[in-house]
C-alpha cells in the first residue's frame, strides 16, 4: 500500500511538471519561491504532527505531504508573502488532514482548505498577481514577499508601476458595464481566450492530466464531469460577449485553475467518492458550483469552494450508493 502510495504520489508530481514550466516562465521565480516553501512547510509539520502523535516518520517519504504542498504552491500568486503561504500550508496540513487521523481518513481536500483559508483571511494578497510575461527582479519578488515596508507596501508600490493587478477571471468579472470585446480592449495582456498566459498554463496541467490518465494514475469520470459541467453550464449562459456576459466556453475551461483542479484537485482518492456514478456526479457538481461562484459569488475563480462544498457530499453519495437495493 505505502508503495503504492509513493508510485502515485511521483507520478502526480511528474506530471505537474509541464504546467508548472509554465507558471513559472509566465509569472517568475515567486513561483517556485512558493513551491519550496510550501513543500517544505507541509514536510515540517508532518513531521510534526506525527512526531506529537507517537507515529513514525517513515510516513514523510509516502509524498502526500509533497503533493499537498505543491498543489496548493500552485493555486497561490507570485507575491503573496512568506507568511502568509507558511501559515495556509501549516493550516492545510493541520485541518486539512491530521485533524481527521492523516492520510486516507481526510474528508476534505488539504490543499483546498489552506487555500479556502488563506483568501478567506487575506483577500486582497490572494488576488494580486504579477503581469504576465513581465519580469520582475528577485529583489522586488523578495521585498513583496517580506514586506519589509510594511503591510501592502509593495505590492502596491509594484501596482502602481503596472507591474502587479487584477488576474483576468478578476477582470471579467468586475468589469461593469462593458462588453467582453470592450474589457479585453481596455485592459493590456488579456491574451487570445482566458488571460494571457492563462492558456499555455492550463494546456500544461491538461498534458500532465493526460498523462495521469494513460498511466491509469488516475480514473476519468471525475475530471471530464468536471469539464463538462463547467464548459456546459458556460455555453448555456453564453451570450456573444454582452455586457452581462458571464464569459465564454474557452475563457472558463482555459482560465484560473481550471485544468489543475480537473486533474489533480478532483481526483484526490480520499476526498472523493469511490463508485462510478459517484465520481461523474462529484465532477458535475464541482463544475457547476466553480461557474456559479465566477458568476454569481464574491471570488473570481470558485474552484476550491466547490471542490470542498462537493467534499461535504461525498458520505452521502457513498451511502446511498451502499443502500441501493
Amino acid at each position: 500500500m505505502r508503495a503504492d502510495t509513493r508510485l502515485i504520489m511521483f507520478r502526480v508530481l511528474l506530471a505537474l511538471l509541464p504546467g508548472t514550466a509554465a507558471l513559472a516562465w509566465f509569472f517568475g521565480a515567486g513561483v517556485l519561491l512558493n513551491l519550496l516553501l510550501a513543500c517544505a512547510t507541509a514536510l515540517l509539520t508532518e513531521a510534526a504532527v506525527l512526531r506529537a502523535r507517537g507515529r513514525s516518520l517513515a510516513s514523510l517519504l509516502d509524498g502526500s505531504a509533497l503533493v499537498a504542498g505543491a498543489l496548493l504552491a500552485l493555486t497561490l500568486p507570485p507575491l503573496l508573502p512568506f507568511w502568509m503561504l507558511v501559515i495556509g500550508t501549516a493550516f492545510a496540513m493541520l485541518f486539512g488532514k491530521h485533524l481527521y487521523g492523516g492520510l486516507g481518513h481526510n474528508p476534505f481536500n488539504p490543499a483546498m482548505v489552506g487555500y479556502a483559508a488563506l483568501i478567506i483571511s487575506f483577500p486582497l494578497a490572494m488576488s494580486t498577481w504579477p503581469q504576465a510575461g513581465v519580469s520582475l527582479a528577485l529583489a522586488d519578488i523578495l521585498n513583496a514577499k517580506l514586506w519589509q515596508s510594511g503591510p501592502l507596501a509593495n505590492l502596491q508600490a509594484l501596482a502602481n508601476d503596472g507591474l502587479s493587478g487584477a488576474t483576468a477571471l478578476d477582470t471579467i468579472k468586475f468589469r461593469g458595464a462593458l462588453t467582453i470585446d470592450e474589457t479585453w480592449q481596455a485592459s493590456q495582456g488579456l491574451g487570445q481566450f482566458a488571460g494571457l498566459g492563462w492558456e499555455w498554463i492550463n494546456a500544461g496541467f491538461l498534458l500532465g492530466g493526460i498523462y495521469l490518465l494513460g498511466s491509469r494514475t488516475i480514473p476519468h469520470m471525475a475530471p471530464l464531469g468536471m469539464l463538462f459541467g463547467l464548459g456546459a453550464c458556460a455555453l448555456v449562459f453564453y451570450d456573444s460577449g454582452s455586457s452581462e456576459s458571464l464569459g465564454s466556453p474557452l475563457f472558463h475551461l482555459l482560465g484560473g485553475g481550471t485544468m489543475l483542479g480537473a486533474f489533480f484537485i478532483v481526483t484526490d482518492p480520499v476526498s472523493s467518492p469511490d463508485s462510478r456514478a459517484g465520481l461523474w456526479l462529484f465532477g458535475l457538481g464541482v463544475g457547476l458550483l466553480t461557474f456559479l461562484i465566477r458568476s454569481i459569488g464574491a471570488y473570481p475563480d470558485g474552484i476550491a469552494f466547490a471542490v470542498l462544498l462537493m467534499n461535504a457530499l461525498v458520505p452521502l453519495m457513498d451511502y446511498v450508493r451502499l443502500r441501493r437495493p
